[in-house]
C-alpha cells in the first residue's frame, strides 16, 4: 500500500469515492433522516438506506454491507444509540471497517461519557453543517481505508496476520503511527506475548501520556502475573483519568483474580455511577455483587440490565432469571413472581422463554413454601428441557438457566436430574470460575454442599482422563487414534479445551498425511465452535493459525471464521 504524499491528496481521493459508499441513516424522525440524506447527496453519497427503529436497523445490517452508519443518539421507546452500538458490536453485525458516527444534541455529562466509552468513530453535536459532516466522514473513511486489511484480519480472529500487517503499517508515514502502535500492543497481548506488548506501551508512554497505553501496560503486567503492579497501574490511571471507563473494568478483573471480590465490586460500581447506561457493565456489577452476597446491589444492577435490554435483540432469559434469583435471595418472592410473569409475557411463543418461566415458577413456589406447586413446575420444566434437547436446541439453553433448573430440581428433591444437568454444565465450563462458584452455591443453598464438591471433583477427573487418552495416543505415534479419541471427547464435552485439542489434532494429521476435505470440514467446525466461545483465547488463536498454515500448504482457501457475515457475502445491490 503506497501512502499518498499528503493527507489532503487522500482526502480529495476519498471525497470522489463517496459516490461508491453505502450509508444507513438511523433516526425516529423522517424529517431528520431526509436532512441527512440531502447532506450526503451533496457529498455524492446516493446509496442511502433509512431506519426509524432498532428492529429495522438489525434487519438492514443483516441484509446489506454498510460503509457508513449515522445514528441519532435518542432512538425509539427510550432506547438510544449507545444500546444500538452495543448490540451491533456484541453480535458482530458490522465489521470494524464500517464508520459508525453518533449524532446528538445531548450535552449532559453522562451521555457524553457513555458515547465516548463505546468509542464510535466520531460523534456530532447538533446543529452541524454539511461541511462539518463531510470533513468528519472523510477523515474517518481515510483511517478505515488505511487499516482495512488489518481490520479484516481482526474481524476474522486472524491475529498473527493482523500483527504482520500492523508491523508493515507502522513503517508508513501515515499520521496513524500511534493508532498502529495501539493495535500492535493489543494484538501482542491477545497473542499471549505480554512482555513484547509492554515494550510497545512503554515506547508510547515515553513520548506521550495517553490512557490507552497505560491500560495496555497494565494488561501486559497482569498477563505476566505481576498482579500487584497491574493493580497499582490501573488505580493510578483512574486517579489521573477518572472518566476512562476501561480502567475500572480492568481493575475489577485484577482484584477478582487476586481474591479481592469486595474491592472488585467497588471498582465496577464506581464506573457504573459515572456511566450508568452500559448494560454489560451493570451485569458485571450484578454478577460480582451476587458472589459477594450483596444481593441489594445485585438486584439494583440486574434491574438496570433488564430495563435497558428489554425489547432489544440483546434481551435474553438470563436477564430475567438473574434478577429473579437475587430477589429470592432477598426474600422478595412477590417481586420474583412478577419477573417470572414478565418473562412469560415478553418471550411469549419461545420454548426457551417458557422453560425459564417454569424454572423460576418452581423456585418461587419453593421459596413460598408450596412444595406441590414447585414440584409440578419443575416436572414441566424437565419435560420441556428434554424436548428442546430432542429437537437439537439444547444448546440454546444458557449455562446459567441450566443451573437454575438444577437448583429447582435440588429444591424439590430430584437429585438425579440436578446431577445430570450440573455434570454437563460443569464439564463444558470447567475453566469458568464464576460458573463453578454458582454450582457450589446452589448445592450449598439446598443443603447438599458435600455432594456438589464430590460431583465437581468427579467431573474434573473425567475431563483429565478424557483428554489424556487422546494426548497419550498422539505421543505414542498413533495420530489417527489420537484424532478419533479427541474428536469423541469434543463431541461428548464441547468445552474450549477439547474443541481446540481436536482441531489441532486433525490439522496435524492432515499436514502429515495429506488433505482430506471431510476431515478438514470437521476440524473447521470444531474451530468455529471454539472461536464462538472465546475468539481472543490464545489456544484458539494458535489452533486457527495451524489451520491456516495447513490449508495454505495444500492451496486450499481458508474459510472465514468470523462470527459476523463476511462483508463480501452481503448484498450491495
Amino acid at each position: 500500500m503506497k501512502t499518498p504524499e499528503t493527507t489532503a491528496d487522500l482526502l480529495q481521493k476519498l471525497s470522489k469515492e463517496l459516490a461508491h459508499k453505502r450509508a444507513l441513516l438511523i433516526d425516529r424522525h423522517p424529517n431528520a433522516r431526509n436532512s441527512l440524506r440531502i447532506m450526503l447527496s451533496a457529498l455524492g453519497v446516493t446509496a442511502v438506506h433509512n431506519a426509524g427503529t432498532s428492529a429495522e436497523v438489525l434487519r438492514q445490517v443483516r441484509a446489506h454491507h454498510f460503509d457508513i452508519i449515522l445514528s441519532e443518539y435518542q432512538l425509539e421507546d427510550g432506547r438510544d444509540g449507545q444500546q444500538l452500538l452495543e448490540e451491533l458490536r456484541q453480535q458482530h453485525l458490522v465489521p470494524l471497517a464500517t464508520v459508525f458516527m453518533l449524532i446528538t444534541s445531548e450535552r449532559g455529562y453522562h451521555n457524553v461519557v457513555a458515547v465516548a466509552e463505546l468509542a464510535p468513530d466520531d460523534y456530532l453535536i447538533k446543529p452541524f453543517t454539511a461541511d462539518e459532516l463531510h470533513g468528519r466522514l472523510v477523515r474517518a473513511l481515510y483511517k478505515k481505508q488505511f487499516f482495512a486489511q488489518l481490520y479484516e484480519y481482526l474481524d476474522n480472529g486472524a491475529f498473527a496476520d493482523a500483527l504482520a500487517t500492523c508491523e508493515r503499517l507502522i513503517g508508513y508515514d501515515s499520521g496513524f503511527l500511534f493508532d498502529a502502535l495501539r493495535l500492535k500492543g493489543e494484538i501482542l497481548n491477545v497473542l499471549g506475548r505480554p512482555a513484547e506488548a509492554q515494550v510497545v506501551y512503554e515506547q508510547v508512554l515515553s513520548q506521550r501520556i495517553v490512557p490507552w497505553a497505560r491500560i495496555g501496560l497494565a494488561i501486559s503486567l497482569r498477563s505476566q502475573q505481576k498482579l500487584g503492579e497491574a493493580e497499582a497501574t490501573g488505580q493510578a490511571l483512574i486517579d489521573d483519568f477518572p472518566e476512562f471507563m476501561a480502567a475500572y473494568d480492568f481493575l475489577a478483573e485484577v482484584r477478582e483474580e487476586m481474591g479481592k471480590l469486595p474491592e472488585a465490586q467497588e471498582a465496577l460500581q464506581a464506573a457504573a455511577m459515572i456511566s450508568p447506561n452500559n448494560s454489560t457493565r451493570q451485569r458485571m456489577v450484578g454478577d460480582v455483587a451476587a458472589r459477594n452476597m450483596d444481593f441489594l446491589a445485585a438486584e439494583k444492577a440486574y434491574g438496570k440490565v433488564l430495563e435497558r435490554r428489554r425489547g432489544s435483540s440483546l434481551n435474553n432469559i438470563d436477564d430475567y432469571s438473574n434478577l429473579a434469583r437475587v430477589m429470592l435471595d432477598l426474600g422478595h418472592t412477590d417481586g420474583a413472581k412478577r419477573i417470572t410473569e414478565e418473562l412469560r409475557r415478553d418471550l411469549r411463543g419461545s420454548k426457551q422463554g417458557e422453560l425459564g418461566a417454569l424454572i423460576l415458577e418452581g423456585l418461587c413456589a419453593d421459596k413460598a413454601g408450596d412444595p406441590t406447586k414447585a414440584k409440578l413446575a419443575v416436572e414441566k420444566a424437565l419435560v420441556l428441557h428434554d424436548a428442546l434437547k430432542a429437537e437439537g436446541k439444547g444448546g440454546l439453553v444458557s449455562p446459567k438457566l441450566a443451573l437454575d433448573l438444577a437448583h429447582a430440581c435440588l429444591a424439590v428433591g430430584d437429585e438425579a436430574s440436578a446431577q445430570e444437568v450440573v455434570r454437563k454444565v460443569a464439564a463444558e465450563n470447567h475453566e469458568d470460575h464464576a460458573m463453578i462458584a454458582q454450582i457450589q452455591s446452589i448445592y450449598a443453598k439446598t443443603g447438599h454442599e458435600k455432594d456438589g464438591q464430590a460431583l465437581l471433583a468427579q467431573v474434573g477427573k473425567e475431563i483429565v482422563e478424557l483428554n489424556n487418552r487422546g494426548v497419550l495416543a498422539a505421543r505414542s505415534g498413533d495420530l489417527e487414534g489420537s484424532v478419533q479419541l479427541l474428536m469423541e471427547a469434543a463431541e461428548r464435552v464441547p468445552n474450549l479445551q477439547f474443541l481446540v485439542n481436536a482441531t489441532k489434532a486433525i490439522f496435524t494429521l492432515l499436514e502429515l498425511k495429506g488433505w482430506n476435505p471431510a476431515m478438514a470440514k470437521r476440524g473447521v467446525s470444531y474451530l468455529q465452535m471454539a472461536q464462538e466461545k472465546d475468539m481472543r483465547n490464545a489456544r484458539v488463536i494458535a489452533a486457527r493459525e495451524q489451520y491456516e498454515r495447513v490449508s495454505r500448504k495444500y492451496g486450499v482457501a481458508v474459510v472465514p471464521l468470523t462470527a459476523a457475515r463476511n462483508p463480501s457475502e452481503k448484498s450491495r445491490s
